[in-house]
């Protein structure tokens, strides 16, 4: 079975084509600038040379058209026949309180996607036009729709519920729904591989670290809580989003500065977090730079992120009444050496023991404690597409 996987996003597309027979991706890529002009496709077939190719590319149809059109190329291509993909799985961010695993999408699933729009305006639709797309362009190829909030399904209502009046969530669903739940599903089950460790008797925090970034508390292969919200901009400091903060910073950004809501968001979304502390870069080696000659404010970008993340593993360790494994994925989080041994130093109370040497890896799976330590601090790197691709097998056979 060959599986094309689909993320959609407002003015991009990242693809895969993974043989479900050894889990292999034939190929990959990115559809860039979708709508705007300079649009292009860059395609990564195995075994062949990468290519790019600058053309315009007005829509999401015409985007999946440029990617079947490569996986068929006879210079590039890793297929001789469309009807070799047997199935596309869509990375779908919001499912809401509809959907706690992946499904087949059919009317009744896009009609629920078109209402869960409200809570993701920037992912939703985009996500919805790539599957419209891929029906139009793969009729008859049955789509599968993988939601990143569908893993914190599990969260008990004192853990996602906000301290509003009732009938405001009951009204409008304004709860906890946390993000990312497809990279915190893969590598928490790939921790417990590397641990020899039965997920069931795990209690381990997983942190998907990179230009946005949670933390999720995930007791016996169960999500328990995570650092995101209602939306991805609660909870960590990330590259250019606030995280935490008081609810009223809104208000009164809004009366000092003489913006609107919009507006005042729009800072904390875009303009915030690691780049608005630094004035450098929401890129963190270009902070771990700044830093290393002396700006101030790179430091204390750097110092206050790693503190919020640890202060969330010890959060998440009361909360489950115990930790066994720390684990670091994403970009930042697979890459990041000096952003792992920043947090690990505040994790020894927990008795989390890093050798620091053997944390100097950057993309690789491993185990970077010492012999003693009590909690295991692990690298692992997430594989969010061969998930969907998982999921949508094992929904069609």
């Amino acid at each position: 079975m060959k599986i094309l996987v689909l993320n959609c996003g407002s003015s991009s597309l990242k693809y895969q084509l993974i043989d479900m027979t050894n889990e292999s991706a034939m190929a990959k890529g990115n559809v860039e600038r979708i709508g705007i002009t300079g649009s292009f496709i860059t395609h990564e077939p195995d075994g062949k040379e990468k290519f790019k190719l600058e053309t315009d590319i007005p829509n999401h149809s015409a985007a999946i058209g440029h990617v079947i059109d490569a996986l068929l190329d006879k210079a590039h291509g890793v297929i001789g026949d469309i009807n070799e993909i047997n199935a596309v799985g869509h990375r779908v961010v919001h499912g809401g309180e509809y959907f706690a695993s992946s499904v087949i999408i059919d009317e009744k699933v896009k009609a629920a996607l078109v209402e869960c729009s409200d809570l993701a305006p920037l992912h939703n639709p985009p996500n919805l036009t790539g599957i419209k797309a891929a029906e139009e362009l793969l009729p008859g190829k049955p789509q599968v729709g993988v939601f990143d909030t569908a893993f914190h399904q599990t969260m008990p209502d004192k853990a996602y519920m906000y301290a509003i009046p009732m009938d405001l969530y009951n009204k409008y669903k304004i709860r906890r729904y946390g993000f990312h739940g497809t990279s915190h599903r893969y590598v928490s089950q790939k921790a417990a591989e590397l641990l020899g460790r039965p997920i069931t008797g795990l209690k381990m925090v997983t942190c998907h670290l990179g230009n946005g970034a949670s933390v999720c508390a995930i007791d016996g292969g169960v999500s328990v809580d995570t650092s995101m919200g209602f939306t991805p901009l609660e909870g960590l400091i990330m590259g250019t989003r606030s995280g935490d903060i008081d609810p009223a910073v809104v208000g009164f950004i809004m009366d000092k500065e003489g913006v609107d809501v919009k507006s005042a968001v729009d800072i904390l979304n875009k303009k915030s977090g690691v780049l608005g502390i630094s004035g450098v870069s929401s890129d963190f080696r270009d902070i771990e730079d700044a830093a290393a000659k002396g700006n101030s404010q790179a430091v204390l970008a750097l110092d206050a992120y790693c503190y919020r993340v640890a202060k969330y593993i010890g959060a998440y360790a009361a909360a489950m009444n115990g930790l066994d494994a720390v684990v670091f994925t994403a970009g930042l989080g697979e890459n990041g050496i000096l952003v792992r041994e920043k947090i690990c130093k505040y994790l020894a109370f927990l008795g989390l023991d890093a050798d620091f040497e053997k944390n100097k890896v950057r993309g690789k799976l491993v185990d970077f404690g010492t012999a003693g330590s009590k909690v295991r601090p692990l690298v692992v790197p997430t594989n969010e597409e061969l998930v969907i691709a998982r999921d949508t097998k094992a929904l069609l056979v």
